[in-house]
């Protein structure tokens, strides 16, 4: 019984604050001034900073947020559609047939905070609930009995990325960043990890090594005539071959050039 004043006071303390926001609101001056406006209970409700791009938005919850379901990705795609930026570089293209947004695109962190977090195992999360959407095809059902194969065995085909990871495409995103030439195929899992492209085991090859032409593919200028013009000649190598690196480039670096040293190109 020693309660019931404790809860008829909050019950009357909301009360009032609910009338207040409510004549605040239908006020014709309310949406945007006072304390107990509209404006004013969203930023009370804000559970932090938007980042510099959504700052804008900042006072308009509805924007972004629908009642009850929370961010939809059709409110994102109002402003996104048309992005070209996004949509049109290889490395971003995917967009275009990725129907949900938040699992990467984290908002409320700060207004320097990096608005993507890039994540390879929530990016396959999201491609492997629109592939189990999507209508049974032959080449799906292909990668959903990998997928069955994978996780019945315990482990992925390659040991350095899970079992879903393996069914991403790296070059999907990645064939422009190749500074392999695309000489050892696209199946990139082979060697690198998805939260690093760095090897940790990877030694280079002796400075003695003849075999440069294995892993390095020359750069354009050195299939013109520039190259026998200019190239060779200042290497001391008139005759070289374009496949025999080691006549005039050191394992130190491209611009370290035998008996010349550091030669800036252009």
């Amino acid at each position: 019984m020693k309660l019931w004043p404790q809860i008829l006071a909050a019950a009357l303390v909301t009360l009032v604050l609910f009338g207040a926001f409510y004549l605040a609101s239908s006020h014709p001056g309310g949406e945007g001034a006072g304390v107990l406006s509209k404006a004013a209970w969203q930023r009370m409700a804000l559970p932090g900073e938007l980042s510099q791009a959504h700052a804008f938005l900042s006072h308009n919850c509805a924007a972004c947020h629908t009642s009850v379901t929370g961010v939809q990705p059709a409110n994102c795609i109002v402003c996104h559609a048309n992005d070209e930026s996004i949509l049109q570089r290889q490395p971003t293209s995917f967009h275009s047939s990725i129907g949900s947004c938040t699992e990467c695109h984290l908002e409320h962190q700060g207004s320097d905070h990096r608005q993507t977090e890039m994540d390879h195992a929530v990016l396959t999360r999201i491609g492997l609930r629109q592939l189990n959407e999507k209508a049974a095809d032959s080449e799906q059902k292909l990668l959903r009995g990998q997928l069955a194969s994978w996780s019945a065995i315990g482990k992925p085909p390659h040991a350095r990325i899970s079992s879903d990871e393996a069914l991403l495409n790296c070059a999907t995103c990645h064939s422009n960043d190749d500074r392999h030439f695309k000489l050892f195929g696209q199946d990139c899992a082979q060697c690198h990890a998805t939260d690093r492209w760095t090897i940790p085991e990877f030694q280079h090859p002796s400075p003695s090594s003849t075999d440069c032409a294995q892993c390095h593919q020359a750069p354009p200028s050195h299939y013109m005539m520039h190259f026998k013009m200019i190239s060779a000649r200042v290497a001391g190598q008139p005759h070289a071959d374009v496949t025999q690196c080691f006549l005039c480039h050191q394992t130190t670096s491209w611009n370290d050039i035998r008996n010349v040293g550091w030669y800036k190109h252009h």
